[in-house]
C-alpha cells in the first residue's frame, strides 16, 4: 500500500462505530455528526448492508473513521451475513455508539456486553427524540440496565449532536496513551539504520507501509536515519561515524543482518516493532515456543491482513510454511487466511501466526488475541516466529509497552 508522509493511514485512526437495530437512525446520526452526507438515509429497512466508512478529522479527536453498520436485528440469510459484517466492524471499533429507541432492548444489551468484553468504551444514545413519544422512559430504562450516562439526540433537528461530539472527545484515546512504533528504543539524535531489502514483494517505486510509518516516526522523534538494502549494509555502516543505536530490518533477513551488525547496536525488525505496536508482544513471544511442540499431525493458521495477490516467495504463503515444514515435517498442515477472514473457532489449531497488521488497527488485532487466549491457542507473529526459528529471539530487541 502506498502512503504519503502527511497522511494518517486508516488503521491508525480512531474507529468510531455506530450500532443499533434497523432504522434506528445510525446513518442520519453519522451524517449529522459529520455535517455531510456519508450514509444513505431511507425508511426502507436494511438500506445499510456492508459497513460504510468515512475517514475524516474531528476537532478534539483528530483523525478518525466513522463506521455505519447494518442493523443487528437484520433477518434472513442475507441479513445474517450483514450481521456478521457488523460483528467484524465491532472488533475494529475503538469507540462504540449504540442507539436505543425502544424500551425493549435485549439485543442492544448483548452488544453492550460484547463491547465490555472487548474493553471498548460505549456511548449510549436514545435516537430520534423528535419523533419518539416515550423518550424519557427509554432513557430511564437504559440507565437502569447499563448504569451509564445516556444522550438523547435528533439528527433531523440537530439536537444533542454537539453533546455527542463532546462525549466522543472525552472518551477518545488521550495523547498520553499514544503508542509509538519504536517504543522507548530511541530518543532524539539517536542514529538508526534501516536495512530494507527491495525484493519482488516491495512495490516498484514505493516503500511498504510499515517502512513509511517507521521512517516518519523516527523523523518526528528527531532521530538520525540512514537506510540501505541488505547487500549495502556493510558500506552503510562504514559511512557512519559510529555504530547506530538501533538497526531495524525485514524479518526475512534477520539472521544475515544479525551476523553483520556491530556488537553495540540493538537489532529488531519492522514486524517485531508492529507486534508490540499493534498486539501483545509478550503473548507472541510465549506463543512462539509452541513451535517446539509441533508434529506432522499439528495444524497451524497463518493470518495476514493484506489481500494482495500472492507473489513468489511471499512470506506468509511460502516462506513461513516452508520454514515450519523444514523443522516439523512436510505433512504439517498450514491454513492461510487474509484480510478480515479469521475463524471463530481456533481450537483445531496448535498455533496461530499473525502478520505485523499494518493494515489493521490495534483494537482488531487485540480482539484476535483475546479470542486465542480464551480458546487457549498459542499465537505469535511473523517476525517473532522467524527470529525464534533462527535461534536469535533472545538477541532481538523487543520494545516494551
Amino acid at each position: 500500500m502506498q502512503a504519503t508522509l502527511n497522511q494518517t493511514p486508516t488503521a491508525n485512526r480512531t474507529h468510531i462505530g455506530f450500532f443499533g437495530k434497523m432504522n434506528s437512525g445510525k446513518s442520519s446520526l453519522i451524517n449529522a455528526l459529520a455535517n455531510q452526507e456519508i450514509s444513505i438515509v431511507s425508511e426502507v429497512s436494511g438500506t445499510t448492508t456492508d459497513p460504510v466508512k468515512k475517514s475524516m478529522e474531528i476537532h478534539g479527536i483528530g483523525p478518525c473513521v466513522l463506521v455505519d453498520t447494518a442493523g443487528f436485528d437484520d433477518i434472513g440469510t442475507l441479513g445474517e451475513k450483514r450481521v456478521e459484517l457488523t460483528k467484524k466492524a465491532a472488533e475494529k471499533t475503538d469507540i462504540a455508539v449504540i442507539l436505543f429507541n425502544d424500551v425493549e432492548m435485549e439485543k442492544e444489551i448483548r452488544w453492550y456486553e460484547l463491547f465490555e468484553k472487548l474493553n471498548t468504551p460505549v456511548v449510549a444514545v436514545v435516537s430520534k427524540m423528535d419523533i419518539l413519544e416515550n423518550v424519557s422512559a427509554i432513557e430511564e430504562a437504559v440507565k437502569k440496565r447499563l448504569h451509564c450516562e445516556v444522550l438523547c439526540t435528533s439528527a433531523k433537528k440537530r439536537e444533542g449532536i454537539e453533546e455527542l461530539k463532546n462525549k466522543l472527545i472525552e472518551i477518545s484515546p488521550d495523547v498520553s496513551e499514544k503508542r509509538f512504533i519504536t517504543g522507548n528504543l530511541v530518543d532524539e539524535e539517536d542514529t538508526v539504520l534501516l536495512i530494507m531489502p527491495q525484493d519482488i514483494q516491495a512495490p516498484e517505486g514505493r516503500l511498504i507501509l510499515p517502512q513509511v510509518q517507521t521512517i516518519r516516526e523516527l523523523l518526528d522523534k528527531k532521530c538520525l536515519v540512514m537506510s540501505a538494502t541488505t547487500d549495502k549494509m556493510e558500506q552503510a555502516l562504514a559511512a557512519m561515524a559510529k555504530p547506530p543505536k538501533l538497526i531495524i530490518t525485514d524479518s526475512q533477513v534477520y539472521k544475515t543482518v544479525y551476523e553483520k551488525k556491530p556488537k553495540e547496536s540493538l537489532l529488531t525488525s519492522f514486524s517485531t516493532l508492529f507486534a508490540a505496536y499493534k498486539g501483545d508482544i509478550h503473548y507472541y513471544v510465549d506463543g512462539a515456543k509452541a513451535i517446539d511442540s509441533l508434529t506432522e499431525d499439528s495444524k497451524v493458521l497463518i493470518a495476514e491482513c493484506c489481500t494482495h495477490a500472492p507473489l513468489k516467495e511471499d512470506i506468509g504463503r511460502e516462506r513461513l510454511p516452508r520454514l515450519l515444514r523444514k523443522k516439523v515435517g512436510e505433512r504439517l498442515s498450514v491454513d492461510i487466511v487474509s484480510g478480515s477472514d479469521f475463524p471463530e473457532d481456533l481450537t483445531g489449531y496448535n498455533l496461530v501466526i499473525q502478520c505485523g497488521a499494518c493494515m489493521f488497527n490495534r483494537k482488531y488485532v487485540m480482539s484476535r488475541i483475546l479470542q486465542a487466549k480464551e480458546q487457549k491457542v498459542p499465537m505469535s507473529n511473523y517476525g517473532i516466529v522467524i527470529a525464534y526459528m533462527n535461534q536469535i529471539l533472545d538477541k532481538i530487541t523487543i520494545p516494551e509497552d
